[in-house]
């Protein structure tokens, strides 16, 4: 069978969440089929059945059909580095900070990664989906576009374009990706997705008229908007989170750091009918919450002395406020943080807030595990990704929860610990089901609306 690469007409056009629904429904019409992208920039990273590490989508698609995460499905991810640089995962595993003029210097050398993660994929299932990268056609950099036009290219993938209809320009962003692609990349072409449509479908009649009979593209679908709070790729995207707070019990703060990272670990406040979760810049929005969260960190220092900057310290270091610190904010919690290596910072020792007696050190070599960990008292299924080292994995002292350990907030014994001492009516929900229950609701959405049987048609076919 033809694999399959989603192209937006724009950054930000839905691919993700349209790629994951695509793995998903054709994996539930019998169709071995498995999740890929060649080239991630991400600060949002799990950990792979086997201890890569891996962007978030690709992991959210193959856990949502059972099956073995694995490097291979994201032999490429760039995180946030010092100033012109970024930090660089390839199969798995960190391989340092490396200056983005660089990087696009020796993009060869990183085509031969690709081939070989998507090739041993395909050996195991039939269709590989293809997540691509922001536009496919910016024309500077095409001989560089490893998830778009490389890997539709070397694998002669079908390719199907995403456009969102939000962002206005809807016909121009179809046919001008389609004009400016190579006439290759034009002839596997299936067709496009209309997505996040609001309003009278009826209203957009003409408009699909216009773009198969003008344009020669087949409209796949036109997709009604429909929020979904899960599998976040990007700080950008959890901003665009729809909650329901009508409920609410209590309220949450998240400090939104610049580097910001692993903040897929909310997904579950923001599911919570009983919470009130916000993303929060200034001191001054952290007095009225009842929690403030500070949470992972790709840079560290940078975002400590943010904080300061910010006028966080004096809540941070109360013993009043209830924080939870996680990953880089637990790291931030201790007296120092050294980096004699300069694995994050230039700084070699910088002081934290010092609610945590001890200093945490930067080794070279970054610990990247998942398993099940005792904390706060509940039993819970999470994952480290991080350089520092400390003494403990975990610290409970008054109104401060901090670990290395991701994931805490789905478990729901700990989240009932937790809110039920700040509010004794807080009852609590099932986020396994919940999430279950979510993914299911937004396939059959999509399935409603696309033309899944002609996609499934093209796989097969030779055409």
């Amino acid at each position: 069978m033809n694999s399959l690469s989603i192209f937006g007409t724009s950054s930000d056009a839905g691919k993700s969440t349209l790629s994951f629904a695509i793995t998903y429904l054709l994996h539930h019409r019998g169709i071995s089929v498995a999740p890929f992208k060649a080239q991630n920039v991400s600060n949002n990273s799990q950990v792979t059945d086997d201890g890569g590490e891996i962007a978030i989508p690709q992991h959210f698609a193959a856990e949502a059909i059972g099956l073995k995460t694995t490097p291979s499905m994201n032999p490429i991810l760039l995180k946030s580095g010092g100033k012109s640089k970024a930090h660089m995962i390839v199969n798995g595993k960190s391989v340092g900070n490396k200056d983005v003029w660089e990087y696009y210097r020796d993009i060869d050398a990183l085509k031969p990664i690709v081939k070989e993660a998507f090739l041993k994929l395909k050996e195991e299932y039939a269709v590989i989906v293809a997540e691509g990268a922001g536009s496919p056609v910016e024309l500077n950099l095409m001989d560089k576009d490893l998830s778009n036009i490389f890997v539709a290219s070397e694998f002669n993938t079908k390719i199907i374009l995403v456009a969102d209809i939000q962002r206005g320009g809807v016909f121009a962003s179809i046919y001008g990706v389609y004009k400016l692609l190579p006439k290759k990349l034009r002839d596997n072409i299936i067709g496009v997705i209309v997505n996040k449509f609001q309003g009278d479908m009826s209203l957009f009649d003409e408009g699909r008229v216009i773009i198969e009979k003008k344009f020669g593209i087949k409209v796949l679908g036109v997709v009604p908007y429909k929020p979904f709070n899960l599998g976040f790729e990007d700080s950008e995207s959890i901003m665009n989170y729809v909650q329901d707070t009508s409920k609410a019990k209590i309220r949450i703060g998240v400090i939104k750091l610049p580097h910001i990272s692993n903040f897929t670990d909310f997904e579950p406040l923001v599911a919570d009918k009983e919470v009130e979760l916000s993303f929060i810049s200034n001191s001054s929005e952290a007095k009225g919450c009842d929690v403030v969260i500070i949470p992972g960190s790709k840079r560290v220092v940078d975002d400590l002395l943010w904080l300061r900057e910010r006028g966080f310290e004096e809540i941070l270091t109360s013993k009043k406020q209830k924080i939870v610190a996680i990953c880089g904010g637990y790291e931030m919690m201790f007296e120092r943080i050294l980096d004699p290596d300069a694995v994050e910072s230039e700084l070699k020792e910088v002081h934290g807030f010092g609610r945590i007696k001890g200093d945490v050190l930067f080794a070279k070599e970054k610990i990247v595990k998942k398993g099940c960990y005792y904390l706060f008292g509940s039993m819970i299924d999470g994952y480290e990704i991080h350089n520092a080292i400390a003494k403990k994995r975990v610290v409970k002292k008054k109104n401060l929860y901090a670990t290395f350990v991701h994931g805490i907030f789905e478990s729901d014994e700990f989240r009932y610990r937790l809110f039920y001492k700040i509010d004794e009516t807080y009852e609590g929900y099932n986020f396994k089901e919940y999430k279950a229950e979510a993914i299911k609701e937004f396939a059959e959405h999509i399935n409603l609306h696309i033309d899944l049987e002609f996609i499934e048609k093209k796989l097969i076919s030779n055409s």
